[in-house]
Order: structure tokens, then C-alpha cells, then sequence
């Protein structure tokens, strides 16, 4: 899953390098905590949010095949 948050997120912003993203693993759940360059913010939202809600989805969707709750935060 880290994998492919962080795939999708490299093709997005302008500084791939200084994507990072860490990893929670609970119970019930896993968070992912990604954090961007401050320029890289505003392409990862997107317009009305559209961009990191649709990340979410996928997750959301590849998630629920392992029984398994997904949460993607953004970090400044």
C-alpha cells in the first residue's frame, strides 16, 4: 500500500524526492501520514479536495480486500 500511495503521489507533484510517507499499523487499521513540499500541497488536494480523496478511494478499495481499514492523512 505504501507502494502505491507514494507511486501516485510521485506522478503528481513537481518535487518526487522530498515525498515521504509513514506508516501506522493498528489493530484494525493502518494510517499512512504523507507529507509533501509545501509548493506540492495544492497538486496533491486538488480542486474541492478531488485529487486526495480519490487516492483515498483506491485505498479504501485495495484495503478492503485484506479486511483491513486504510486512513490517508495529509501532514504539513
Amino acid at each position: 500500500m505504501k507502494d502505491l500511495i507514494e507511486y501516485i503521489v510521485q506522478a503528481i507533484v513537481d518535487n518526487p524526492e522530498q515525498v515521504q510517507i509513514a506508516e501506522i499499523t493498528g489493530h484494525q487499521s493502518t494510517v499512512f501520514e504523507l507529507k509533501v513540499a509545501k509548493t506540492d500541497m495544492g497538486k496533491v488536494i486538488g480542486k474541492k479536495g478531488r485529487n486526495i480523496n480519490a487516492i483515498r478511494t483506491i485505498l479504501q478499495c485495495t484495503s478492503a480486500a485484506a479486511g483491513k481499514r486504510t486512513i490517508l492523512e495529509l501532514i504539513e
